[in-house]
């Protein structure tokens, strides 16, 4: 059956009326269209990962810096929490976790551009949004112009100004954006006088962002002041209910960027008539496309890689012109003086979260291990870096049928084009569902028709057509387009799917492999899937780990675990064998029934608070080597270490992973209860 796209009409470009876009000391601009961003005039698509440094050890800052740049990641977002920084009023830390300047200088080390997020209010799941306890008894309104919040607004600015002095784009350093607030959707002129303060107190950058989601109340804000930024998750753990969500609309190929669901239980309800933002004056970018998710107290999902990538390649393949995303890495809440620092209904939230667990179920865990997802998503990553230049300017075509939010049987396809090449995207993936094969699928897109393929099982995928390869006209590729070097071209085969070339209407196909295939002057090289999944681009070279996700620091290859790695690297002609590290034993984990001879801090907050029947384990390991792995299921978790609270999960089916060098030398208590209540879970 032939596949067709509606009729390509290229939008109005519109330049030089968003106030956004600065130099830095060596000549370059950073600016941004309606359409798309760019550097010097040249489009391109940034790719932007969420780390919460005061949510780390920043003995930690680097090592993890260093692997989300292996994940291909370029910009690193940040909230300042200011409850982290200003628990009690008037006394500002910025020293150790909280230390923001140092984690900055971090990110340049590894190369990375800083957004940071500075509120003041950043919601994040942290206690009052962030704000400190002090704040939210003051008598005037937050969130809103007042003499009173304003003093406040700008005291925080100007220490965080006072900290990262030197290190905005514009003075050569790595900072290119900052958020403004978040979640506000309908107070422009807030919004305006925010980034006014900032920029008074000497925030001066290429970009100014606030969250864009509309709900059902519609949304307002300064119009071509500020870029709106937009996310999209695959499942809501601050719904109120117990029941699967319905099909996620994340996973079809629509015009519409936002969510509507983000933020429903926080955001204020409105009788106003909804005001609807112009859509047509911003390029379409995320910051908060779910990279996971964080497990509520009453909603426990089990994210899986596959719903992660389908979602962000659908997003790419809408528009999204930056990928932005919440978690990419997650972390663990620093406990207060005065208070646990989560989000829970005990501080009037409508959510209760577990007190140090942010682990967020995402691309690299709480403890810096990597999930299937950071494999899958490195492939979008590196396909924008060598080819964003030519994407970024394509715009949105959708299918000339699309299905739609039940429809397990109509094939999802879209396509990004500029009316003479582009790319075809396919997502075969429903989070929750069972998507029906689809046979002798013909692409017919611009000037080209793709030969037939078939598409079954759980895949996502893009393929291009009518495409310049170093002077070479790709006229098509039944195989995915994900990086080059020099003149070789890395593609990726789906799996079931043969990898049919045509150049200039010769045709030919490839067998997947390490094999390198010579096309006039380029080369050729097509990865299984499974191969592909250990490609990283480092120092500018390809390696393909050994089913082992490699990152480098200060010019020395390391494997995530910790342990040896054996690799290919491909060194411009031809692949060479190489490998590294040394192996250290993992910690054996003992565990035994014990008595605590010692009163649990939290215990009425965590444990205790949902009428558990509470049972405790004693644990002993080996070596500070590795994690080990805790697997009891219950309902609700606690870890102590010579006393401490440590570590803490709400069970939701999936084994529980320890750093063994948490434990180690310690005298450790676990402490798991159960109890009645009643939750959404998927095991």
């Amino acid at each position: 059956m032939t596949y067709r796209f509606e009729k390509y009409v290229p939008a109005q470009l519109m330049e030089n009326h968003l106030k956004m876009g600065a130099s830095s000391p060596d000549g370059t601009f950073l600016y941004t269209n309606n359409k798309y961003f760019t550097c010097d005039g040249k489009p391109f698509i940034g790719v932007m990962g969420e780390f919460h440094f005061s949510r780390c050890d920043r003995a930690l800052w680097r090592d993890e810096l260093e692997k989300m740049k292996a994940g291909g990641i370029t910009v690193v977002s940040t909230y300042l929490f200011m409850i982290h920084h200003v628990e009690t009023e008037g006394e500002y830390d910025f020293s150790g976790n909280c230390d923001i300047r140092a984690f900055v200088e971090e990110c340049k080390k590894a190369s990375l551009n800083v957004f940071l997020r500075i509120g003041p209010w950043c919601h994040g799941e942290c206690r009052n949004g962030g704000f400190p306890d002090w704040l939210c008894k003051k008598g005037f309104g937050l969130r809103e112009n007042n003499d009173g919040y304003l003093a406040v607004c700008r005291e925080w600015y100007e220490k965080i100004y006072e900290q990262i002095r030197g290190l905005l784009f514009g003075d050569g350093g790595n900072i290119i954006g900052i958020q403004l607030e978040n979640e506000l959707p309908r107070n422009a002129q807030h919004l305006l006088t925010l980034k006014n303060m900032a920029i008074e107190c000497g925030f001066k950058v290429p970009y100014y962002t606030v969250t864009g989601w509309q709900n059902d109340y519609g949304t307002e804000i300064p119009q071509d002041e500020v870029l709106p930024v937009f996310g999209g998750y695959c499942e809501a753990p601050w719904e109120d209910h117990l029941e699967q969500l319905e099909p996620c609309v994340h996973y079809f190929f629509l015009a519409e960027r936002n969510d509507t669901s983000i933020g429903n239980d926080i955001l204020l309800k409105s009788a106003e008539s909804p005001k609807r933002m112009d859509y047509s004056h911003y390029p379409f970018a995320t910051c908060e496309l779910g990279a996971g998710i964080q497990i509520s107290y009453h909603r426990r999902s089990i994210i899986h890689p596959m719903d992660i990538y389908a979602m962000s390649l659908t997003k790419l393949g809408c528009g999204n012109n930056l990928i932005g995303y919440y978690m990419y890495h997650g972390g663990t809440n620093p406990l207060g003086k005065y208070s646990t620092m989560q989000e829970s209904k005990a501080s009037g939230y409508p959510n209760d979260y577990p007190i140090l667990n942010y682990d967020f179920q995402t691309c690299l865990s709480e403890y810096g291990q990597v999930r299937g997802q950071y494999r899958l998503l490195n492939l979008l990553h590196l396909f924008v870096q060598d080819f964003g230049d030519i994407l970024a300017p394509m715009e949105f075509v959708s299918a000339v049928e699309s299905p739609v939010r039940h429809d397990n049987e109509m094939l999802r396809y879209g396509m990004r084009t500029d009316g003479k090449g582009g790319f075809v995207f396919v997502n075969h993936h429903q989070r929750m569902a069972r998507l029906k094969d689809v046979s002798d699928v013909v692409f017919e897109a611009p000037s080209v028709t793709f030969p037939a393929i078939d598409i079954a099982g759980e895949k996502s995928f893009i393929l291009p057509f009518g495409i310049d390869l170093s002077g070479n006209r790709l006229d098509y590729a039944t195989c995915q387009l994900v990086c080059k070097q020099g003149d070789t071209y890395f593609f990726v085969a789906p799996d079931g799917i043969a990898a049919k070339f045509s150049f200039d209407g010769n045709s030919f196909e490839l067998v997947s492999g390490e094999e390198i295939h010579e096309y006039k002057n380029i080369r050729i090289v097509v990865l299984p899937f499974e191969k592909a999944l250990y490609m990283r681009r480092l120092s500018g070279k390809i390696y393909i780990g050994d089913n082992c996700d490699l990152y480098e620091k200060d010019g020395v290859i390391y494997n995530v675990t910790g342990n040896s790695y054996r690799a290919k690297l491909f060194d411009g002609e031809k692949f060479c064998d190489i490998a590294g590290g040394a192996d250290k034993p993992d910690a054996v984990l003992t565990v035994k029934e014990t008595t605590l001879d010692f009163v649990p801090e939290y215990s009425e907050e965590f444990v205790a608070c949902k009428n558990p029947r509470m049972r405790q384990y004693e644990l002993c390991v080996s070596s500070p080597y590795g994690f080990v792995t805790i697997n009891e299921e219950c309902d609700v978790a606690q870890i102590f270490a010579d006393e401490k609270l440590v570590a803490d999960l709400y069970y939701h089916g999936v084994p529980w992973e320890i750093p063994a060098k948490m434990l180690y030398g310690k005298k450790c208590v676990l402490l798991v209860a159960d109890s009645d209540s009643v939750f959404y879970k998927e095991y």
